[in-house]
């Protein structure tokens, strides 16, 4: 295997690194889209959730080097300056970022992520509790916070921050469920975050009959509504029966992506995918406080203290591209990652100035470089591409979906 540690950048090689990636294969997942979208075998008909494109340990991509397969966070190992650059080595000390093929077939749970420094002391907490990284009661898997973008490939249905609070308000005064009147009574008297805050936690803390009684009430209610959200809220206890986050679309904003658009997720922001398959770039992170429609462990004290609640309006969910000769780049406001959408190339020059991940989306991509090296990338494979590449070449007549920092 070649030793990349202590070359001269400008005489590495190669530049291209086709990735063999992980399919992560959670209960949610779709069993039909990855391989109708990208022609991906799946013999055993499993549900085929997430593809992972990046060095994250829990599902790290393998390239080929020189016939011998090694894991993508092995070979930067070898020499970050080099693969990542100097500045984002020095900034980070690995690829900050994991991208993602997402293909949801049933809703994930609706999650928070902490902050940066949330993480960074709820991971140094847990760690000297000693609570084990596969401890169902562990919040914080790594100090890294989990920002998130995600491009719609399909019509992909999410919820994304909380409704003005006189809309959640108004969702549940139409309910006039006995249970939740104290909390209702409560959020219009104290209209503000501390309000929303007390509501939001209270509603997640109901137990027993107090709970039971309550979902029964919203489903009796929802089966004989003809409005949307509450088709949804009945097709969402078929999956998750009994659960406290079936009251979550009268909290949280309904948006369904149509294919090409994105969206933007902050840390301390709830949130959960429903349907659909898109791409996910977050950062390099599996840090999740869950909120509802899971059967995992919930720390509400935990969630509440990593969430910010304040109101997220509806028109800013959407996040706009700039379009410059056919690059769509979104404007993500953390330095963790960049994502490009790249329409059609023909000999198209892309300058490298960090470690990139490209996947191709409709056809086949070629790459080149002034090396010489020449790389074909089909449909559906992605490739990386280390920053000492500085230029290269694309030629390709359909989309390539750009990860970077």
């Amino acid at each position: 295997m070649s030793d990349f540690r202590n070359e001269n950048i400008q005489t590495l090689s190669p530049v291209f690194f086709p990735m063999t990636n992980v399919i992560q294969n959670y209960a949610w997942g779709s069993t039909t889209s990855v391989n109708q979208l990208f022609g991906t075998p799946n013999p055993n008909g499993e549900p085929q959730a997430e593809i992972w494109m990046g060095a994250h340990p829990n599902g790290c991509s393998v390239v080929n080097i020189e016939g011998v397969e090694t894991k993508l966070s092995e070979l930067i190992a070898q020499n970050m300056d080099a693969f990542l650059s100097e500045k984002v080595a020095a900034r980070f000390g690995e690829l900050p970022y994991l991208f993602k093929v997402l293909a949801a077939e049933n809703a994930l749970s609706i999650q928070v992520h902490p902050n940066k420094k949330q993480a960074e002391a709820g991971y140094a907490l847990e760690e000297q509790q000693g609570i084990p990284h596969s401890a169902g009661n562990r919040n914080y898997k790594d100090p890294n916070h989990k920002p998130e973008l995600v491009y719609a490939l399909t019509r992909y249905q999410a919820m994304n921050g909380f409704r003005a609070i006189g809309e959640i308000i108004d969702n549940f005064a139409r309910l006039d469920i006995a249970e939740l009147a104290p909390l209702v009574n409560a959020l219009i008297e104290t209209q503000n975050a501390e309000g929303l805050a007390t509501f939001f936690s209270s509603l997640l803390s109901l137990e027993g009959q107090a709970k039971d009684q309550a979902i029964m009430a919203l489903l009796a209610h929802a089966t004989h509504s003809s409005d949307p959200l509450m088709a949804l809220i009945v097709e969402l206890e078929t999956q998750y029966p009994g659960d406290i986050g079936l009251f979550a679309p009268l909290m949280l904003n309904v948006i369904t992506l149509e294919p090409g658009q994105a969206m933007f997720l902050d840390a301390e922001t709830p949130h959960a995918y429903l349907k659909g398959t898109g791409l996910e770039i977050m950062a390099n992170s599996d840090n999740v406080l869950r909120a509802g429609l899971t059967p995992k462990y919930m720390d509400i004290d935990e969630l509440v203290a990593c969430t910010i609640f304040e109101e997220k309006p509806f028109d800013t969910l959407l996040l706009a591209p700039q379009d410059q000769d056919q690059v769509l780049t979104y404007a993500i406001p953390v330095d963790d990652f960049n994502f490009d959408l790249i329409q059609a190339s023909k000999q198209r020059q892309i300058h490298a100035n960090t470690a990139e991940i490209l996947l191709a989306l409709d056809e086949t991509m070629v790459l080149t470089h002034a090396n010489g090296e020449c790389c074909s990338i089909e449909k559906g494979q992605s490739v990386f591409i280390p920053a000492y590449a500085n230029t290269y070449t694309i030629d390709c007549t359909g989309r390539v979906a750009r990860a970077y920092c």
